[in-house]
């Protein structure tokens, strides 16, 4: 699903690299939740991905058909702004191109969020708010969802329901999934492959070798 080779990345193209000759594989239908202090290059790496930022030199390749894309929560700038949840998601299907109006409704009923169509954006709960920005990253049914630590500002609940939601959605719809996550326990529960950074570099491995080798040192 996704090829990346010698990647280097600094903003000015000169050293010091927040990538540095970073090279992965990630398959078709991997669950892999990207670890590592802040500061780490993980963000970097997703931008990269989604080509929000040009490699300084290396390759990214990609056979993803769509890449539905959940960002950081910032902050609530925005609540004030009256937009229903209905609107928001038909603005989104407009800049998609998708004729089919139906796809609104079957999105948030994807995640439990259809009885709140036509409530103002900003009168939702943090964790609300983050089901409608997952309905909305599903719009044209991606194959590759790509999360930036998905359950910030979210309370338990609704973390819960968003990573049964994730699990359901790689396990039985073979969506491939990149996260970066701050949520250690939900990383090592339901991920297939876990990427640990530090500095620049990474290291693949699963969810029990990366207990076996971060976790339990002592």
């Amino acid at each position: 699903m996704v090829q990346i080779s010698h990647l280097y990345f600094s903003y000015t193209g000169l050293q010091p690299y927040i990538l540095e000759d970073l090279s992965l594989e990630i398959p078709k239908g991997t669950y892999l939740s990207v670890l590592g202090e802040n500061g780490c290059g993980k963000s970097t790496l997703i931008r990269s991905i989604l080509g929000f930022l040009k490699p300084t030199s290396g390759e990214i390749l990609t056979d993803a058909k769509r890449i539905g894309y959940v960002a950081q929560i910032q902050d609530n700038g925005n609540a004030d702004f009256p937009i229903t949840v209905f609107e928001m998601l038909n603005s989104y299907r407009r800049l998609l191109h998708i004729r089919d109006k139906d796809c609104i409704m079957e999105r948030l009923k994807q995640v439990h969020m259809e009885a709140h169509a036509h409530k103002l954006m900003g009168t939702l709960s943090g964790g609300q708010a983050q089901k409608i920005r997952l309905a909305r990253a599903l719009m044209g049914g991606p194959d590759l969802l790509v999360l930036d630590e998905p359950s910030t500002g979210v309370d338990v609940t609704s973390q819960r329901e968003i990573y049964g939601f994730l699990k359901k959605l790689h396990d039985e719809h073979q969506v491939t999934i990149i996260s970066i996550e701050h949520n250690l326990p939900a990383a090592m529960e339901n991920s297939s492959l876990i990427y640990h950074m530090v500095s620049g570099h990474g290291h693949l491995c699963t969810p029990e070798q990366y207990a076996e080798e971060y976790l339990h040192r002592s």
